[in-house]
C-alpha cells in the first residue's frame, strides 16, 4: 500500500508542477499577439487603382484587341518558351490536347492547332488566355501581357507548319 502511495504522490507532484508551469495568461500579454489589435491606418484616396488592369478585359470586347508583338521568328520562339512553361502541361507539346495533366480533364484540352481554334481572333485567344474558360485558370494573374502574346504567335506558327505539311 505504501509504494502505491508514494507513486500516486509523486505523480500528483509531477503534474502540479507541470500544470503550474504553463502560464497560459502570459501569451495574451505577448507583444507578438496583440500586434494584431492595431487597428488599420486609413487608406489615402487614390492609392488603390480602379482602372486598366484586367478588369478591362473583362467589360472589352475580345474582338477589340490586336497582338501588338509582331510576328517574327524571334517572337515565335519566345512563345514557344512561353508555352512550354504555362501551356504544355495541359495542351501537349504539340499542342494538340494530350498534355499529361490535360489527360485528366474532362473534355480534354482543346487541339490549339485545330482549324476551330486557329480560326479565332488573337483578341479572343488572348481574352481566353488571360481569363481561363472551362478547367484552364486565368493566366492574366501569373503571365504578363507580353507573354500572352508571344504565346498566340507561337499558336499561330503552329498552324502555318501544319498548312506547309
Amino acid at each position: 500500500m505504501s509504494f502505491r502511495w508514494i507513486l500516486f504522490a509523486t505523480a500528483t507532484f509531477l503534474f502540479s508542477i507541470i500544470f503550474w508551469g504553463c502560464d497560459y495568461a502570459r501569451m495574451n500579454n505577448d507583444e507578438s499577439i496583440r500586434i494584431y489589435e492595431a487597428p488599420m491606418p486609413e487608406m489615402p484616396k487614390g492609392r488603390i487603382p480602379i482602372t486598366g488592369g484586367i478588369q478591362v478585359l473583362r467589360v472589352t470586347d475580345p474582338l477589340d484587341f490586336e497582338n501588338p508583338i509582331p510576328f517574327t521568328q524571334e517572337s515565335v520562339e519566345q512563345g514557344k518558351i512561353m508555352y512550354g512553361y504555362y501551356c504544355k502541361m495541359c495542351h501537349g507539346p504539340k499542342a494538340e490536347g494530350y498534355g499529361i495533366v490535360g489527360q485528366s480533364f474532362n473534355p480534354l484540352p482543346p487541339n490549339l492547332t485545330s482549324h476551330r481554334v486557329q480560326i479565332k481572333s488573337d483578341g479572343f485567344l488572348f481574352y481566353i488566355i488571360s481569363l481561363g474558360q472551362i478547367q484552364m485558370p486565368p493566366l492574366a494573374y501569373t503571365l504578363a501581357e507580353e507573354d500572352r502574346w508571344l504565346i498566340i504567335n507561337y499558336l499561330r506558327s503552329l498552324a502555318r507548319e501544319l498548312e506547309s505539311q
